[in-house]
């Protein structure tokens, strides 16, 4: 096989570009170049550039004749067995364009990472937008607020629900106190109540050890515990007035004043917006201040219409609260006088009737569960 190949090779041109001129080799230098094929000796350059930079020597095969040659010199690669020289090049031309074994993966990463790339800084745009936003919007309401403060500014006023909304923080104020002194009369009462036990619980063991005292201590003995049962009574119906008047106050009036909050907001919104658009309309008349009068109008007509909705908000809730609040009040304001009188008038039967008819129920005797005090 190796004097097929030497034979052979001795009769073949190899054309060798070394400084981009192509030259034919003699015998010698052509059977000396398929020696050096063969076992690839280190020191003949040209040879070693045509195979990094040529085609892959298992795939192709070497022409002799140079350019115009015919077919007769062709010599298989495949059978020179020399060191394995893996190329990764493709012709494009007269171009060598290197090419990846994973090129596909390669760019399906390069375009998951611009993708990637790109939706983080439409993110960042996205958060410097609303930090825009936000900061232009704070510095207008405050300019606005200023300006009222010291009188220089105008403001929108609604008297009516201006009135309306005083009159609820009033009414709030006044029902605080209500709520805290009844607080203040159960924890009164409940010390009394369980003085009350304690007591008759005294009379009891001192008229079974006091034999001459037996009668006396015991009729005192069973006027505390009837005290005790009918002051637990009146702790029932006392409780659950302070529990309806903190719900009324501290849930339904608190939700209404957050949205009166919310309305008072947008009110200074749409109040610094209507006078940036008012300076801007006293201005000159150019193509600039033009187009900021089209973009301050547009947000003027953004925070009027939401104005006017949490205006419509509060002045529905206001009218809904009223309601609440009078059917609320007269029922625990019922509830609270019926209790009182029936207790100091020691009518037990007339007290008991009261927390039936407004659905109270009290702890049953021996509960271990904490008392409606307790969880407070």
């Amino acid at each position: 096989m190796t004097d097929s190949i030497m034979s052979k090779a001795a009769t073949m041109e190899i054309p060798i570009n070394s400084n981009g001129d192509s030259r034919t080799l003699g015998e010698d230098d052509g059977l000396e170049q398929a020696r050096n094929v063969q076992w690839g000796p280190p020191g003949q350059r040209d040879l070693q550039q045509v195979m990094v930079s040529g085609p892959n020597l298992n795939e192709t095969s070497i022409v002799s004749g140079g350019y115009g040659g015919t077919t007769e010199g062709i010599i298989p690669t495949s059978s020179i067995k020399g060191p394995a020289v893996h190329l990764n090049t493709e012709f494009l031309g007269n171009r060598r364009i290197p090419v990846d074994g994973q090129g596909s993966s390669m760019h399906h990463s390069s375009s998951s990472s611009a993708m990637a790339e790109e939706a983080t800084r439409g993110v960042a745009v996205e958060k410097f937008d609303m930090m825009k936003k936000w900061s232009m919007n704070t510095y207008k309401c405050t300019k606005q607020m200023i300006s009222e403060r010291f009188g220089r500014g105008s403001r929108t006023v609604d008297l009516e629900l201006e009135a309306q909304i005083e009159v609820l923080r009033d009414t709030k104020r006044k029902y605080e106190n209500v709520l805290r002194l009844a607080r203040a009369l159960t924890n009164h009462f409940y010390s009394m109540v369980q003085t009350q036990h304690a007591l008759g619980d005294t009379f009891a063991d001192l008229s079974q050890k006091s034999p001459e005292l037996r009668d006396e201590f015991g009729y005192n003995a069973e006027t505390q515990k009837l005290l005790c049962k009918n002051g637990e009574t009146l702790l029932g119906a006392i409780n659950f007035f302070v529990s309806s008047i903190n719900t009324l106050v501290n849930k339904t009036m608190e939700d209404t004043l957050m949205t009166i909050k919310m309305y008072e907001n947008a009110r200074l919104e749409y109040d610094a917006y209507r006078a940036d658009l008012e300076e801007l309309n006293m201005g000159p008349r150019d193509a600039v201040t033009m187009a900021r009068i089209d973009a301050a109008q547009q947000q003027y007509q953004v925070q009027k219409d939401k104005y006017e909705r949490l205006r419509s908000d509060v002045t529905i809730k206001l009218k809904f609260l009223e309601e609440n609040k009078v059917k609320v009040m007269h029922k625990q304001l019922l509830l609270f006088h019926n209790a009182i009188s029936a207790y100091f008038a020691g009518n037990q039967q007339q007290l008991e009737q009261t927390l039936k008819q407004f659905n109270i129920k009290l702890k049953p005797p021996g509960d271990d569960k904490p008392s409606w005090l307790e969880e407070q």
